[in-house]
């Protein structure tokens, strides 16, 4: 059994001609969608957009889910099982979601092929054919009750590929003599379209080979004054010649005579001359091949192929656009049309569409007294000419979508380039456009590239300096070329000297600025900045001020102070220009010098402006780590940690659940390293210490062990160099000395634990004495003595109890089992431990609970207790893999080992250790490593 798609009516499935259902509006519309893009991956993103569009319900990924999963099982069920062949399946991909069918089972793809076969077969009879069988494959309005606007884009231009197939059917009728068969259809499409120069030429011949040669002298003579009425043009010269062969009873109109000898016109060749020096960009130049093949294949929807190359100025896009057009200019023997366009011209206004198309009417040899006044005339007749004809039209430097619709031809044997500083997406859902966004050259093609013009002997010899100035161009060829010129100037000059000047960030832009508005970086980046919307460049200027590599959408939006929503539109928008990447989804990176020149305008704004968004900016990442903590760690907090609110405009995020709250310090780890670097610079110092405070957990729990040491050291640098109070100062010097035992440097982890200590003694912190010998119990642990770190964990006991905090209280009655159970003091341990579970588990704390569980595993295995000890091993194990604490997971894991070692199962203790020796390499745990090594060598 065969299924058959339409969409060419309402979307519909059949199967031997029974309908499936695939259930109601949205779900078909999801269908829909995947039956436009068959074979292709669509990203769960543009099928909502297209689906939904400004609608989108609050879970619509869950929503979008069921309608796939129900579509699977209705398309599983239209066809036998066995049958792969017979129907379609929708397959999960890593960028989205693609419906694998036959495109000839689709009627919009098996139209567009039948429609391409038509127009490239030699036989008129069988071209036909062909016709009439696409033609026939309507069955209504396209989409019929499909709503959004992505569907309405699609179905104005299938109509227009409907209109345009059955106006190259009627000119192969007719030229077989099949007037009279044609008349009553071509009357009545002309009484709809009475503007339609080719349609009225058609009409005209079918009544002339009817026999009425008035009526199509009639039809000619109503059609001029309405052009001229409507319009204020007269015919065209096609249509005017056509009446004046009427008139005189031209034997050419006999379908049956030889047609006659015309002189050949010049064919156009308008391409500029191809970069002297090109390098790398093999791929992308693959790709416009591949998408050149593809249309000639007549492949599904191709009915105008278009690869738009997208980018960031001084990507290359124009170098690479030339050089594939002339290595593939014998592919377009009727010529190669050619426009820059000056969307993002430093020195000019973006060209007029109306001026494109005149220089192209020229180009084509159009008759200047039949060329119309009005534009959209012009347009039509640029459309008629170059109709059937096998040419490259290239647009160069393109401002949007909507410049360069009215230069795209209707016909599919012309093959469109587009060029742009924007991504154009509006191309790709209403025309098929094929994006080819660009990105920075490799350090071997850029190395390639500096080559090419300096000499391969005079780059050999200083490697050093070139992969500096590689570096400092940041793979930007514009950049990169910039070098060379400079360079090539000075051939004696060693290259030190112009990276020495590169290496100042600050200066960076004018070494990359040799005087040309066309090679010169900041001009490009400021045209770039022009063309975005007010609030859009505003956003982008702030955006120079943020430190981290890279930004979320939260973050942006409180830096700017804007609603999420609005920050979202935004940001789509300095990505569609290039200016930001959105390398995730919710993650947006600038190109290292695009940053250079956002700073550049940041630091022009009133230091007022900077300073209120900087305090927006560090409030958020503040707040946020405070906020995601506290499903970590839970609500206690040290010392003074009171937190003002944020600043007016700063949105905090507030995870959901602990997975949350992982993900999102996975996410923002190198971003809040940045801030608190920015904080101290700029004598934010609470927010500094409070930064370091909130990553504990996090840190402690991945051993991010560096990572750790260098928040508290900036945490220290604020508290002891900017007045800040005993208490911060306290804390730092607890923090950064547990940091230090962590590195083993147990010398000067007990000095900076001393001074916290006799800080919160004089401050009379009662919490803050219990937290630093409970610190200083971990520290006389590590570095071997037992006896003084059990000494020491049970005073900090004793501080904790004088403290209304049973979370506190159970975390150091473990800490005093632990250190019993160290010293061979089984039952006291095992009493400690018993007590600090049970605190855990009245109030909630599973998290806490899984250290005890340890604890009480490594009690009972050495206490002969095995099976026992098996099973809280196991459910510490659960706890920390939930919580993705792998410190202590590997820790867990080795103990869990000595456990199966000792009941006689070795397979499962090397497992165990297997799993562990893996974890403390990833954690660089040498000495732990270096144990359980021994352990499986034995």
């Amino acid at each position: 059994m065969a299924a058959r798609f339409t969409v060419l009516g309402d979307v519909e499935v059949q199967v031997d001609g029974r309908q499936i259902d695939v259930g109601h509006l949205r779900q078909r519309s999801v269908l829909a969608v995947l039956l436009v893009e068959a074979n292709r991956t669509v990203s769960v993103d543009q099928l909502a957009d297209r689906v939904w569009a400004d609608r989108l319900p609050r879970r619509f990924r869950t929503t979008l889910y069921s309608y796939l999963s129900r579509l699977r099982q209705a398309l599983l069920g239209a066809v036998d099982a066995e049958d792969d062949d017979a129907g379609a399946r929708i397959v999960k991909e890593p960028g989205g979601y693609r419906l694998t069918v036959d495109a000839s089972a689709v009627d919009m793809h098996r139209f567009r092929s039948l429609v391409a076969r038509a127009r490239a077969a030699e036989d008129g009879e069988h071209a036909l054919a062909l016709y009439e069988e696409a033609l026939g494959l309507w069955r209504g309005e396209p989409f019929a009750t499909l709503d959004t606007p992505w569907f309405g884009a699609l179905r104005e231009n299938l109509v227009r590929e409907l209109f345009a197939a059955e106006l190259d059917r009627n000119d192969v009728a007719l030229s077989r003599g099949r007037h009279g068969e044609l008349l009553a259809e071509l009357t009545a499409t002309a009484q709809a379209h009475p503007l339609d120069e080719r349609l009225a030429g058609q009409l005209m011949l079918a009544l002339y080979g009817s026999g009425r040669a008035a009526d199509a002298l009639g039809h000619y003579r109503r059609t001029r004054e309405r052009l001229a009425e409507e319009l204020g043009v007269d015919p065209g010269a096609a249509l005017r010649d056509l009446h004046q062969r009427i008139l005189t009873a031209d034997a050419s109109l006999d379908p049956d005579s030889p047609p006659a000898a015309a002189t050949p016109l010049p064919v156009p060749r308008q391409l500029p001359a191809p970069p002297g020096v090109f390098t790398g960009r093999g791929k992308e130049l693959d790709q416009l091949t591949q998408a050149l093949d593809a249309s000639e294949d007549g492949g599904p929807g191709r009915t105008v192929v278009i690869s738009a190359i997208g980018g960031i100025g001084g990507l290359g896009k124009t170098w690479l656009a030339l050089r594939w057009a002339h290595e593939n200019a014998h592919r377009f023997p009727d010529g190669q049309l050619y426009v820059n366009l000056r969307g993002f011209d430093p020195a000019e206004q973006p060209m007029p569409t109306a001026l494109a198309i005149r220089a192209w009417l020229d180009a084509l040899h159009a008759d200047p007294d039949s060329i119309p006044a009005d534009p959209e005339a012009q347009a039509a007749q640029y459309r008629s000419l170059v109709a059937g004809r096998r040419m490259l039209i290239l647009m160069d430097d393109a401002r949007d979508a909507d410049q360069v619709r009215p230069l795209l031809p209707g016909s599919p044997s012309c093959t469109v380039l587009i060029t742009s500083r924007n991504r154009l997406t509006a191309l790709a859902a209403t025309h098929g456009a094929r994006l080819l966004p660009l990105d920075i050259l490799g350090r071997d093609e850029a190395r390639h590239l500096l080559a090419s013009h300096l000499g391969a002997s005079r780059v050999a010899a200083e490697p050093d300096s070139v992969a500096a100035l590689i570096d400092h161009c940041a793979g930007l060829p514009l950049a990169l070329g910039v070098v060379a010129a400079r360079a090539a100037t000075h051939p004696d000059f060693p290259l030190t000297v112009l990276a020495a000047e590169l290496s100042r960030s600050a200066d960076r832009l004018d070494a990359l600025d040799i005087g040309d508005l066309t090679a010169s970086l900041r001009a490009a980046f400021a045209a770039s900045h022009r063309a975005l919307s007010p609030a859009a460049g505003d956003l982008f200027v702030l955006l120079g001020l943020a430190p981290g590599p890279d930004i979320g959408l939260a973050a942006a939006a409180s830096l700017a102070a804007l609603p999420r929503s609005r920050a979202r539109t935004l940001l789509m928008e300095l990505d569609s220009a290039h200016l930001v990447r959105q390398e995730r989804p919710g993650r947006y990176r600038m190109h290292d010098l695009v940053r250079l020149y956002a700073a550049e305008l940041a630091q022009r704004q009133p230091a007022q402006d900077r300073e209120a968004a900087l305090t927006r900016l560090v409030d958020f990442y503040v707040h946020s780590a405070y906020a995601t903590n506290r499903l970590l760690d839970g609500p206690h907090t040290p010392f003074d940690f009171r937190l003002e609110p944020p600043a007016p405009g700063c949105d905090p995020m507030n995870p959901a659940d602990t997975t949350a709250a992982l993900r999102w310090f996975n996410e923002e780890h190198a971003c809040l390293l940045a801030v608190q670097a920015l904080a101290l610079a700029t004598g934010r110092d609470p927010q500094v210490w409070r930064l370091a405070w909130c990553l504990i957990t996090y840190h402690m729990a991945g051993y991010h062990l560096t990572e750790y040491l260098t928040f508290w050291r900036a945490a220290l640098t604020a508290a002891e160099h900017h007045g800040e109070s005993p208490a911060a100062r306290a804390l730092a010097h607890w923090r950064y000395g547990h940091a230090r035992s962590l590195t083993g440097d147990y010398a000067e982890a007990l000095e900076h634990l001393g001074l916290a200590l006799t800080l919160a003694e004089h401050a009379d912190d009662v919490a803050g004495q219990a937290h630093i010998c409970r610190t200083l119990g971990r520290v006389w642990e590590q570095h071997g003595d037992d006896a003084r770190a059990l000494d020491h964990a049970r005073r900090a006991l004793a501080l904790y109890q004088r403290l209304d905090n049973p979370v506190w209280q159970a975390n150091q009655l473990n800490a005093v089992g632990w250190m019993y159970a160290q010293l061979g003091r089984y039952p006291q341990a095992r009493t400690h431990c018993e007590q600090a579970l049970r605190l855990y588990e009245e109030h909630a704390r599973p998290i806490d609970a899984s250290s005890t569980l340890d604890s009480l595993g490594y009690i009972a295995h050495h206490t002969g207790r095995h099976e026992q000890a098996l099973a809280y091993y196991r459910r510490a194990l659960a706890l920390f893999r939930g919580y993705e604490d792998s410190s202590n997971e590997a820790d867990t894991l080795a103990n869990l080992a000595e456990t199966h070692h000792a009941m006689g199962s070795p397979d499962l203790a090397r497992e165990a250790w297997q799993q562990a020796l893996a974890l403390y390499r990833a954690q660089n745990r040498t000495g732990p490593a270096e144990e359980v090594a021994a352990r499986l060598r034995a």
